[in-house]
């Protein structure tokens, strides 16, 4: 039991949404980090690449390994539906899972049967879950880019509210794919998230992303 309230002290609803983007980085860092980028001709032609990547994946199933630099780990599965439809199921022993059904999202504890909903229009998941997505000219603004042997780098900000966090999606490059993502949270810690073995184009019943809290009184599966 204790080692279950420490992950949640230290992996709670803030912290493990890191997986879903929420991007807590220190207000200055933030500030100083939502300048758009001097992209290049190279570098524009590459990031239409990832938009189209992107907007033709509409489905996702995947195993996830989450690593922390305080030295927190875990690993569980990710599936997207989109528009707006995620689902993370944490493996034992985090009780975590937190749904998206397009609107809401929810963080549950499945220990101890709590139950938080957020807006998914307040977290950088929602940029990612749209059926178009767009780096150029939208709300969505590349604040960084990066190019390294056979590996792209893209940070982005929401430009309606630049402070609300940042995200960065790496991906291998020819062919193209989404390899992880990353986030740094107000303590500075940096949370990486990598896919295994992606599979797009998998069906997913949308029913599967509808959250129904169990009753309290049952024991958990």
């Amino acid at each position: 039991m204790q080692r279950s309230r420490n992950f949640i002290f230290t992996l709670g609803p803030l912290r493990v949404l890191a997986i879903v983007f929420l991007a807590l980085c220190p207000l200055q860092t933030l500030a100083e980090s939502a300048t758009p980028a001097n992209l290049s001709k190279a570098d524009k032609a590459d990031i239409s690449r990832i938009e189209a990547y992107l907007n033709k994946m509409k489905t996702m199933k995947s195993r996830f390994l989450q690593v922390s630099s305080d030295g927190d780990y875990s690993e569980g599965t990710v599936y997207f539906l989109k528009p707006g439809k995620m689902r993370l199921e944490y493996d034992k022993p985090s009780p975590v899972l937190i749904v998206s059904d397009g609107v809401n999202l929810t963080y549950y504890d499945k220990e101890l049967k709590q139950v938080s909903y957020y807006d998914l229009d307040d977290t950088q998941a929602a940029a990612l879950l749209r059926d178009h997505i767009s780096f150029t000219g939208g709300d969505l603004i590349v604040t960084a880019f990066q190019r390294g042997p056979g590996v792209l780098r893209l940070t982005f900000i929401k430009g309606e509210d630049p402070l609300e966090g940042n995200l960065t999606l790496i991906f291998s490059d020819r062919p193209l794919g989404i390899k992880k993502w990353a986030v740094t949270d107000a303590q500075g810690i940096t949370t990486n998230i990598s896919l295994l073995g992606p599979r797009f184009g998998v069906t997913i019943d949308p029913e599967f992303f509808n959250f129904i809290a169990p009753d309290a009184s049952l024991d958990n599966p």
